[in-house]
């Protein structure tokens, strides 16, 4: 399944239904996660659709509309989110969260005055390419569970496996046909044929499109529990959720790569990484004043991308002005939500694979010589890592999985010897 040229992509018209059609497609990849996780920790997930659609029409502005990205609920931060909420409440997490976006701010500042050089220099492709493979093999169990299992948990249903390889045969079936117009929807027709699937064995629940409110008010709740608070300055919070940016700040690196690696141009150069640091961390900001989780690149949304050659910023401003929309709408959100979860699986299993693939793309475009010794040592140690999920935990302080390889990756890239030096020496 090859992705289309950027040179040959041709861009729908904005008055044509199938871009608008594209655009939606790419909320409904992001949207599994992106209600997932406010539901986990206790937040209401309609917030989060106003937010991630907000956070991401701001980024686009700050880089200039250049980047194909959707920014949405990010994952990093589910440990401290749920620490934060258990020990300080609402208003304090809140507040633990606009910090990051403060620390993403200086972080833009001293890449704008360094220049990204420095940036390239500690994060090659032999860091960045396994980091990307990492992004898409971390999530493969959620996408295996889902697609065995009517319910997201671990227990296999056939049932959800016909749904599942449906839907993913479908995708594939459209990806690769040379019709122009099903070549470009291939995840939205996989959901609508996924979903009439679903039907006839019971795995869509209508209930609660039946008892959804017309029209809502996204905050009113800012909690599961019906309850909004304010942000309030809280110290202990602020540390709580500092040490932990850098890890999605590593994952948005990658993302850009991941993104720029598809649409074949040089983000780095320009908008400039610190325009998309600084971005994702706006974004994030006023997620936080806003009562939503923090915001990230979606690498889900990249696999999508990918496989549908949509490089253009104007699918994601549709994308996002369509969760702002359906913030507002009881309905409409009710009706999401009741896609089965095999159907999403299904979907993932696909997207995930593509993220894979584009950090096995990054290695060999950025040429990575496997003989050298150095190179293998970090490949083997950020896989294993990565996919494994190690877990260090200092007290309150948790980093694991991607972020947590990203670093050593960082650091055995600074201090290995290579080759070369080896033999110079």
């Amino acid at each position: 399944m090859t992705a289309p040229s950027n040179e040959t992509n041709e861009e729908p018209s904005l008055t044509s239904w199938k871009t608008y059609a594209v655009g939606i497609q790419m909320l409904f990849v992001a949207f599994g996660a992106l209600v997932l996780i406010p539901i986990l920790v206790g937040m209401h997930p309609s917030i989060a659709l106003f937010t991630a659609g907000a956070g991401t029409l701001l980024f686009t502005f700050i880089t200039r509309g250049q980047i194909p990205v959707f920014l949405a609920s990010s994952f990093a931060f589910l440990a401290p989110m749920s620490i934060s909420l258990e020990k300080y409440g609402y208003g304090a997490t809140f507040c633990g969260m606009f910090s990051v976006g403060i620390v993403y701010a200086i972080l833009a500042i001293a890449i704008a005055y360094f220049g990204p050089g420095f940036i390239k220099r500690i994060l090659p492709p032999i860091v960045t390419g396994p980091v990307i493979m990492v992004i898409g093999l971390g999530l493969a169990p959620t996408a295996a569970s889902m697609a065995v299992s009517s319910a997201g948990s671990s227990d296999f249903s056939g049932i959800a496996l016909i749904v599942s390889f449906s839907t993913a045969g479908t995708a594939i079936a459209m990806a690769l046909n040379k019709n122009r117009t099903l070549n470009l929807l291939p995840i939205l027709i996989a959901i609508i044929v996924g979903y009439l699937v679903s039907i006839p064995f019971g795995l869509v629940d209508f209930k609660p499109v039946i008892e959804a409110a017309p029209i809502q008010w996204p905050w009113t709740s800012a909690s599961a529990a019906g309850t909004f608070e304010w942000m309030e300055f809280s110290l202990p919070a602020i540390l709580l959720f500092i040490p932990v940016s850098i890890v999605p700040a590593v994952e948005h690196f990658g993302d850009i790569l991941a993104v720029q690696s598809v649409t074949k141009k040089d983000y780095l150069k320009e908008p400039g990484l610190h325009r998309t640091i600084l971005g994702d961390g706006v974004a994030t900001a006023l997620a936080a004043a806003l009562g939503g989780p923090p915001n990230t690149t979606y690498s889900e949304v990249t696999g999508a991308i990918a496989l549908t050659g949509a490089y253009s910023t104007r699918f994601m401003r549709i994308a996002a002005v369509t969760s702002i929309v359906l913030s507002f709408v009881g309905i409409l959100g009710a009706f999401l939500q009741t896609i089965p979860t095999p159907v999403m699986g299904g979907i993932l299993i696909l997207v995930f694979g593509m993220i894979g693939s584009i950090g096995l793309k990054t290695m060999i475009a950025g040429k990575v010589d496997f003989e050298e010794p150095k190179n293998y040592i970090i490949f083997a140690v950020i896989m294993m890592i990565g996919v494994g999920q190690l877990t260090i935990e200092l007290g309150d302080f948790i980093i694991s999985g991607v972020g947590l390889a990203a670093i050593l990756g960082i650091l055995l890239n600074a201090v290995l010897p290579s080759k070369v030096s080896q033999s110079a020496a």
